[in-house]
C-alpha cells in the first residue's frame, strides 16, 4: 500500500522533469536560430548599402549571402572608426557604418553605405525597427531608403536632414514619411548625431 502511495508522486517527478527537459531544449535551440537570424539580417544590410556587391534582385540563400558577406566586407579597424569596410584591388570602395537610436516606438538600428570620399551616400539599410505599420515601418520600404542614394554629408552641426513632404530638398537631404514625424523625427536624429561624431573621428 505504501510502494502505491509513492508512485503517483515518482510518476509526477518524473513527467515533469522530462517535459522541462524537452522545454529547455526547444528554447535553448530556438535561442540559437533566433541569433543566427538576427545576424543574418545585419549582414545583409550592410551588403544592400554597398554598391555592386551583389545582384539584389536574385533570391540567395543564407549560407550564400553570409559566405559573400565573409568574402566581400572586413570589420572595422582602429581607422574606420566602427564603419565596416568594403574593399576592391586592396583599396576602401565603400564604408558601411552602423547607425542606432531610440525610435518612436523602440530602437531603430540601420547601416549607412558612404564613398570613400566620406561624405557621398550609396545606401541606408534597416536590420531592426519597430516603428508603426504603414506609418513609421515605411522607412524600411524602396520608396523612402531610395531618397538616400547620392546624398552628401554636409559639414557642420546637421550633415543631414529629413524634411517635410512639402519642402524642397537640397544634396543633404530626404523627404519624411507622410504621418509619421516622430518616427522621421528620430530618425534625422540617429543619422545625423551617429554621421557627425563618425566625421569628426575620421577626420
Amino acid at each position: 500500500m505504501v510502494e502505491k502511495r509513492w508512485f503517483p508522486v515518482v510518476y509526477m517527478f518524473t513527467a515533469t522533469a522530462l517535459v522541462s527537459s524537452i522545454v529547455l531544449g526547444l528554447t535553448g535551440f530556438t535561442a540559437q536560430r533566433v541569433k543566427a537570424n538576427e545576424k543574418l539580417t545585419f549582414e545583409k544590410a550592410v551588403l544592400s548599402v554597398l554598391p555592386d556587391v551583389y545582384d539584389q534582385s536574385k533570391k540567395i540563400s543564407g549560407l550564400e549571402l553570409h559566405k559573400i558577406f565573409t568574402e566581400k566586407v572586413s570589420p572595422p579597424d582602429d581607422s574606420s572608426f566602427g564603419a565596416y569596410l568594403f574593399k576592391q584591388n586592396g583599396q576602401i570602395a565603400a564604408y558601411a557604418l552602423p547607425i542606432e537610436g531610440q525610435g518612436f516606438w523602440a530602437p531603430i538600428k540601420g547601416i549607412i553605405g558612404i564613398l570613400p570620399d566620406k561624405k557621398t551616400i550609396t545606401a541606408i539599410a534597416f536590420y531592426e525597427q519597430n516603428e508603426t505599420p504603414g506609418l513609421g515601418a515605411e522607412i524600411a520600404k524602396p520608396q523612402f531608403r531610395n531618397q538616400f542614394k547620392g546624398k552628401v554629408i554636409k559639414d557642420g552641426e546637421k550633415p543631414f536632414t529629413i524634411a517635410r513632404p512639402d519642402v524642397a530638398l537640397d544634396e543633404s537631404s530626404v523627404h519624411a514619411i507622410t504621418g509619421a514625424t516622430q518616427t522621421s523625427t528620430r530618425l534625422e536624429a540617429i543619422a545625423y548625431n551617429d554621421l557627425k561624431n563618425w566625421q569628426e573621428k575620421m577626420k
